[in-house]
């Protein structure tokens, strides 16, 4: 899990800071989008993560206990992570959002 954050983050945070649209197909066009793109890839992964636990809880009657705890751990994550996107989201939003002001 921790490998998908850091590996969607050293993507965001090596992508070049000039603003400029990249050429590269669906590529974000700046570090500001790739944020949001890290993000959303990251959300995506956990969101799939725990309806394949669901799932198997469900469909194959595994409800013991500890299968139900390791859910709820992962929809805690999901949580985590959720809150964490939006608040580093809206602060680099905030951010960019003064220094234009100042500029």
């Amino acid at each position: 899990m921790s490998n998908s954050i850091t590996n969607g983050l050293t993507s965001m945070s090596i992508t070049p800071l000039t603003g400029n649209r990249m050429n590269k197909g669906s590529a974000p066009g700046t570090w500001f989008e790739a944020l949001a793109n890290s993000w959303g890839q990251t959300l995506d992964q956990q969101a799939t993560r725990i309806e394949q636990m669901s799932d198997a809880i469900g469909n194959q009657g595994s409800d013991n206990p500890s299968q139900i705890t390791k859910l709820t751990a992962e929809s805690m994550r999901m949580s985590f992570m959720a809150n964490s996107s939006s608040s580093s989201i809206d602060s680099v939003g905030k951010a960019l959002e003064t220094m234009a002001r100042k500029n």
